[in-house]
């Protein structure tokens, strides 16, 4: 997950262009949505049972794992808290974003 594409802005040169209907402009992969966030997630490794689930239920695909900790990727997290609220130990938090 690391070696990723370097994100492209997706954008219209007229209103024509714009689609009619909500539809996959291309791999959230590749475009960084972490902009978006309002509150993100913050992980207590010394509670983390190390489980995975957090992991296994972002939709985002903002999170890996490394050295056997669930790390979240800050440019692709929406902060929707669906890890939070899944995660059987609570040691994720939602705390407001810092601009």
């Amino acid at each position: 997950m690391k070696n990723r594409k370097k994100a492209e802005k997706i954008t219209f040169q007229t209103e024509k262009e714009v689609p009619l209907m909500a539809m996959s402009l291309g791999s959230m992969l590749y475009n960084k949505t972490g902009a978006w966030r309002n509150i993100r997630p913050v992980i207590d490794n010394s509670n983390c049972i190390q489980c995975g689930i957090c992991w296994k239920f972002c939709p985002d695909v903002a999170i890996y794992i490394e050295n056997e900790f669930p790390v979240v990727d800050l440019d692709y997290c929406k902060g929707c808290g669906i890890c939070a609220e899944e995660c059987p130990s609570k040691c994720i938090a939602m705390v407001e974003e810092e601009k």
